[in-house]
């Protein structure tokens, strides 16, 4: 059977999906693109040999829940990355929300540093300010003017008392204000270093709730696409569900029409049997009397067969065509067994002539049920067994009955029965049972 038209458009999309799948970094690294084409290209055929004979709708449902399977694990693994990379961010704009905080408290500690220097500094200059008005007005405070200014020696010791204390003071308050100068340039600069750190971690804070807010819709994306393609999964799985047992009776019907015709071409494999074996034996008899009237023998002539041993009877039914399913087991992914395709599929277009692959008598030509338009041909005893050949899914048939010949013209292909792709479904019999028609076929 061809493979449907419908699920053949599923498989491309498939195609799709296995390519990309297949081209993904890791794999790129290590196989040539020639060779994943090849894996491609090999896993699409053995999947539409896998679905030969199923329903349109099944195939396509089987086909959509593979493309989904295919996409789940990406999805999920995109979506694994988005949440890492959102954790990221957010324990980043922990970080930050914590530099931040130790930051102003800094900025804090370092403006009241400089305020308290800026008073020590004021209050410094007030006492510079205070001795140096005193000593204006006491006319200064040099040791000859303490001497004259003494009224005794008791006065003298005071007044260079006074005076040593007052350098003290001086000396002191000059001192201080030199270490209070460069106080109010260290805390300055400090208090200007923490404030660009502040105005940086918010520079960054901002930029990262911005990355944040990207992250978390990519998150959101790549959470709805996994939550979309397990929906999907979920409504494909009931829909091959609910089919399937509406498959099972299509496909039981077509191998009990299949028994149909194995038991019609086996009974007239008998019969064709015992016909030629009785036409042997009156051959034989009319030997042995032809050779009790010959007066003189003759050398034994040797016999000869026009048939070969393998291949080389058959020609194919239609022309220029590509074979896009072989004979043999397939085994069902749905339905889960062991089916046989018992013919070769030729890719042809509706309407392509069929000829006869060999001159015998049509045993049938009509509806064959799933098969749609068949023609059945005899072609007697071939090899030491009954041969027959059937074309399958025709869209006309332009023979009825009676005899045909090698390359005649006896229908056209199509999609009819249970087909919904144009090709020719052709089988060989041998006493019945099918074979690989590349036993009889020529190259």
């Amino acid at each position: 059977m061809r493979f449907p038209r419908i699920a053949r458009v599923a498989v491309a999309s498939l195609a799709v999906v296995l390519t990309s799948s297949l081209l993904s970094p890791a794999a790129q690294a290590g196989t040539d693109p020639k060779h994943r084409k090849k894996q491609v290209d090999s896993s699409i055929t053995r999947l539409e040999s896998d679905l030969e004979d199923t329903s349109a709708e099944l195939s396509s449902a089987y086909l959509r829940l593979r493309g989904v399977q295919a996409k789940l694990p990406g999805a999920q693994a995109e979506l694994a990355t988005a949440q890492h990379r959102l954790d990221a961010a957010r324990e980043r704009d922990r970080q930050l929300a914590q530099q931040l905080k130790v930051a102003q408290a800094q900025e804090g500690k370092a403006t009241d540093d400089l305020a308290a220097t800026a008073a020590s500094t004021r209050d410094t200059t007030a006492t510079l300010g205070t001795i140096a008005r005193q000593a204006y007005q006491t006319g200064g405070v040099g040791e000859l003017s303490v001497a004259l200014q003494a009224q005794s020696a008791d006065d003298f010791a005071q007044r260079v008392a006074f005076v040593d204390t007052a350098m003290q003071l001086q000396g002191q308050a000059l001192a201080q204000l030199q270490v209070d100068r460069a106080q109010t340039a260290a805390k300055q600069a400090r208090l200007t270093a923490v404030r660009q750190q502040i105005a940086l971690l918010k520079a960054q804070a901002a930029a990262n709730v911005v990355k944040a807010q990207q992250l978390e819709q990519a998150a959101a994306a790549a959470k709805a696409r996994v939550e979309s393609l397990i929906r999907q999964q979920a409504a494909e799985v009931r829909t091959i569900s609910a089919r399937k047992a509406a498959e099972k009776q299509r496909l039981d019907a077509l191998q009990a029409e299949q028994r149909k015709l194995q038991a019609q071409l086996a009974a007239i494999a008998r019969a064709e049997k015992l016909a030629a074996a009785r036409a042997a034996a009156r051959a034989a008899a009319r030997a042995r009397a032809s050779r009790q009237h010959r007066s003189t023998s003759s050398p034994p002539s040797s016999g000869s067969s026009s048939s070969s041993s393998s291949g080389s009877f058959l020609s194919r039914p239609v022309n220029g065509a590509w074979v896009s399913s072989e004979f043999g087991m397939r085994f069902h992914p749905i339905l889960h067994y062991w089916r046989l395709h018992a013919g070769m599929d030729f890719a042809v277009a509706c309407g392509t002539p069929v000829h006869a692959a060999a001159s015998g008598r049509v045993i049938s030509a009509g509806w064959g049920g799933g098969y749609g338009n068949r023609i059945v041909v005899g072609h007697g005893i071939e090899r030491g067994v009954s041969l027959a050949t059937t074309y399958n899914h025709l869209s006309r048939i332009v023979v009825s009955g009676g005899s045909v010949s090698r390359g005649e013209l006896i229908g056209y292909s199509g999609t009819t029965g249970s087909s919904t792709g144009c090709h020719l479904h052709f089988e060989t019999y041998e006493n019945g049972t099918p074979v690989n028609p590349r036993r009889w076929l020529n190259p």
